[in-house]
């Protein structure tokens, strides 16, 4: 018997905005059946506000999926897209007052539907994500990719071959697949280790900031007539540019923290301290 909180048992026995949202704005599925979980997330979004104004959800699982979702629903409500993108499935347990762990792969599904439907509703195509299409699946059992596992090990701090199981199902099944979950497990945090950004060279740190400029960070600021440079780097500390019309914005204190220190922090280092010159 799983050790549930009493939140997860009124939001399972009474689940909230349950349905589907009649010509959505934004829309993410998320899993299969036939492994047995699967969500779909629509939300109604004031455009003018960019703010989420409506959620409801429709779940095929067990009581922590249900739970899950409908708690999912609940937070999201009143946010804007900016702070919903924000919700980890960190957050998702906590509102919860915690999950089992063995049943944490069902709010890591909540998170990865609000980042669908919201990737949707900014321009993407509304599809249904189904774990191991078209990339390299590592459990067969439960059809989990490698970039699932990796997602899951560097968001949660995971170490061992059980934690990643809890938060993804991969090698809760028939268990062939532990060694190569053990293999991702040593790889990423020896990769993770060499790459802290205080160990970096001077070259090694302009080379891997200018790359996530280039490909993460100005394609977004050039969307509205912008851009940003590398100015200096001085120990863990990095000066950049605001050029074009992000050039004295009234915003771009907000683009700084919410854009630029953001992708910095979650592709480089989150020790990082990111300045506007």
């Amino acid at each position: 018997m799983w050790n549930y909180t009493e939140k997860v048992f009124e939001h399972f026995k009474n689940p909230k905005n349950v349905g589907e949202i009649e010509n959505p704005d934004g829309v993410g599925e998320i899993g299969s059946i036939v492994c047995g979980d699967a969500l779909k997330l629509t939300l109604r979004i004031d455009k003018a506000a960019d703010r989420i104004v409506d959620a409801k959800f429709k779940t095929f699982g067990c009581a922590s999926a249900i739970a899950s979702s409908s708690a999912l629903t609940e937070m999201v409500k009143g946010l804007t897209l900016e702070e919903a993108s924000k919700i980890t499935n960190q957050h998702i347990a906590d509102f919860l007052g915690g999950l089992p762990g063995e049943k944490m792969h069902c709010s890591v599904m909540g998170m990865e539907a609000l980042e669908a439907a919201i990737k949707n509703y900014r321009g993407g195509k509304a599809e249904k994500i189904i774990i191991g299409q078209a990339e390299k699946i590592v459990c067969k059992c439960f059809t989990v990719t490698e970039s699932v596992i990796l997602k899951a090990i560097k968001l949660n701090n995971l170490h061992t071959i059980e934690e990643v199981t809890n938060f993804t199902k991969a090698g809760g099944g028939c268990k062939q697949c532990h060694g190569e979950i053990e293999k991702i497990l040593k790889d990423y945090w020896a990769e993770a280790e060499h790459k802290k950004f205080d160990k970096m060279t001077v070259v090694e740190k302009i080379k891997m900031i200018e790359k996530v400029l280039a490909e993460e960070i100005n394609p977004k600021l050039k969307a509205d007539g912008g851009w940003m440079e590398l100015v200096d780097i001085q120990g863990q500390k990095v000066k950049l540019r605001f050029l074009g019309m992000c050039h004295g914005c009234p915003s771009s204190g907000a683009t700084l923290k919410n854009v630029v220190e953001k992708e910095l922090r979650e592709r480089i280092d989150p020790a990082i301290e990111i300045e506007a010159e």
